[in-house]
């Protein structure tokens, strides 16, 4: 009957070794993962060996492991590396994400920019780029900006003001009165600007009656223009001309600013 020496101790193989019973014999043999030097038992260095890892190989006493790059894990097979989706996994971007093979990459929504951790977004201040993107005022918005106008204008094709004719729209004028639309605004003027002994001829010349001899002393006619002066023009500047008339022989005709020029602002020339 066979004896099992590896059973009843009765072998000589070393701690580092495993005993293997044999009929009528015994054999010491190395665990797996170790190779026989000799008498004595070394670890196999199975990176060397294929099958190869993907990637990395790590050898460790006895056996071995694979090991992928970041933004790989390892397939089933334990040697394969697949990439990761982060998009997908756990979307770290603050708005748009890309997958890429090993990483991925971060974008911005329009009217927003990267930041510095190539993660979040940051809103981009438009009026910060130019100072002729809004033709009056420009407003920063979260991912957008907006142009606003002054008050008695509207905005145009996004960016450009332009005046609101508010006698064509809403007013305030009275039956008697008519409206003048200037820029920003309106005012509501006398619909019969004349006062005695003037009498209205036509939309807005008063003329004074030659029958009557307060007249005499009085300018013939008087005629009502109403204009707008943007209070931004470059001075100084020309307003408005008048010139006078040659229809009645032997006048004289002067000018002067009647009212209105207290501070000096005007002057003729």
């Amino acid at each position: 009957k066979d004896i099992d020496e590896c059973a009843t101790g009765t072998h000589d193989c070393r701690a580092d070794q495993v005993c293997v019973n044999l009929r009528g014999s015994f054999s010491c043999q190395c665990p797996p993962g170790y190779q026989k030097r000799g008498e004595q038992c070394v670890d196999i260095d199975e990176c060397t060996l294929p099958p190869y890892c993907h990637h990395r190989c790590v050898n460790t006493p006895g056996s071995y492991y694979c090991q992928c790059n970041a933004g790989f894990q390892l397939a089933s097979n334990n040697h394969t590396c697949v990439d990761i989706n982060e998009c997908d996994a756990n979307n770290p971007c603050a708005q748009q994400c890309y997958n890429i093979l090993g990483s991925f990459i971060c974008q911005c929504n329009p009217g927003f920019e990267l930041s510095s951790d190539r993660i979040n977004c940051e809103d981009t201040d438009e009026c910060r780029t130019s100072s002729y993107i809004c033709q009056y005022q420009c407003v920063n918005e979260p991912g957008k900006f907006s142009c606003v106008c002054p008050e008695g204008y509207q905005v145009v094709g996004g960016r450009t003001c332009q005046d609101i004719n508010e006698c064509e729209t809403t007013n305030e004028c009275r039956e008697d009165e008519i409206c003048w639309n200037y820029h920003g605004g309106f005012r509501c003027y006398p619909r019969n600007p004349c006062q005695e002994p003037y009498v209205l001829t036509s939309e807005n010349r008063c003329v004074c009656p030659v029958s009557n001899a307060i007249c005499r002393e009085l300018p013939y006619s008087v005629v009502y223009k109403y204009m707008s002066i943007r209070s931004d023009r470059t001075v100084p500047s020309d307003i408005f001309q008048i010139q006078a008339t040659t229809i009645y022989p032997n006048t004289i005709n002067t000018f002067r600013i009647k009212s209105g020029n207290e501070n000096g602002e005007f002057y003729l020339r």
